[in-house]
């Protein structure tokens, strides 16, 4: 079809639309992730609050490219280190976001439906095929995990354990519904509310539906660098993919209450290294407790890690206690990272 120019109004502002073919945005979709590596260890910056609270606020002479999907939602740009697309419902002029994948992507669909509903996780709005794909639509997010955490430069611990807690909840979910979800990190978690107090999975790209829930043997490589744990680096070997969403599960503990990943180098070779070794320094400015979650987290043996059910028994996270007072940390999350997506 011919391009062609139209005004969507959202929230009070006109904005110019070009309209192109549903093929077009799939092709741009596609060669958005020609190279999976880079998707997983590039750093786009992530726009600050203002303008996230004015990305559609833009002179109205500008125009983008956008498609018309399903008689029904207006595909807008590709979301800032995401591989959701925004989306708006032409008919009620909801904002939208939508994953575009092909119609062969039966483990995700199946991952979504089999967790659909629960307030943890991002909840299909509607999915339908177009040409060979599927496009699969969520409700909109109100900022990452990974975006909140930067600004904060590093969260106390009494707010991290609201938070982690959260995240700790959806891992089991996900854990005793026979999922693992191999790319576990901080942007995959995004705010269900303006407020910024509940937390959900974005999406379940990269899960794995077992098809024993006790047979969790995985053996491909798939995860971000800052990420991955020891035992997905051996050449050959098969993993327990809970184990390794329990390791990925210690590297965002210790980013939030840090501020930076506990393995960190400019060279994937020289990351890796420090990876397979396993030390790592964990600054004394953390409390007792939250060090040893921290040690039972990041494990080299896998079978010593905590689980997804054995966390919720720990100290730091099963006893309420008054906010601990913490010595300054020298150390920020990176605002632009070579080793994660975030």
């Amino acid at each position: 079809m011919q391009n062609s120019i139209v005004s969507v109004n959202l929230n009070g502002m006109e904005k110019k639309v070009e309209v192109a073919s549903c093929s077009d945005i799939v092709k741009k979709f596609r060669s958005s992730i020609s190279h999976p590596r880079d998707m997983e260890c590039r750093v786009p910056r992530v726009p600050s609050d203002n303008k996230e609270q004015n990305q559609f606020s833009h002179n109205q002479n500008d125009s983008f490219q956008a498609s018309i999907v399903a008689d029904k939602y207006l595909l807008l740009e590709q979301v800032e280190g995401s591989s959701l697309f925004r989306c708006i419902d032409v008919n009620t002029q909801e904002e939208l976001v939508c994953k575009v994948v092909s119609r062969d992507s039966h483990s995700l669909v199946t991952a979504h439906y089999r967790l659909d509903s629960h307030p943890r996780i991002s909840s299909l709005h509607e999915v339908f095929i177009c040409d060979r794909h599927l496009y699969l639509v969520f409700p909109r997010a109100h900022g990452d995990l990974h975006s909140y955490v930067r600004s904060r430069k590093r969260l106390r611990e009494s707010e991290a354990k609201k938070i982690f807690r959260q995240i700790a909840e959806t891992v089991h979910l996900c854990h005793s519904s026979g999922i693992v979800l191999r790319d576990l990190k901080l942007r995959k978690f995004v705010f269900a509310d303006a407020q910024r107090t509940e937390l959900k999975l974005e999406s379940l790209e990269d899960a794995v539906v077992l098809e024993e829930p006790d047979s969790d043997w995985l053996h491909d490589k798939r995860g971000c660098p800052a990420y991955v744990s020891p035992e997905i680096l051996k050449a050959g070997a098969h993993y327990s993919g809970k184990a390794a969403d329990m390791w990925s599960l210690g590297v965002i503990l210790y980013t939030m209450l840090v501020g930076r990943y506990p393995f960190n180098d400019s060279e994937h070779a020289s990351l890796f290294a420090k990876i397979s070794r396993g030390h790592f320094v964990i600054p004394d400015c953390l409390s007792s407790r939250a060090k040893c979650l921290i040690r039972s987290l990041l494990r080299r043996e896998p079978s010593e890690r905590i689980t997804s059910e054995d966390i919720f028994y720990h100290p730091w996270l099963a006893k309420e206690e008054r906010d601990y007072q913490s010595r300054a940390c020298d150390q920020l999350v990176p605002e632009c990272s070579f080793y994660d997506d975030e």
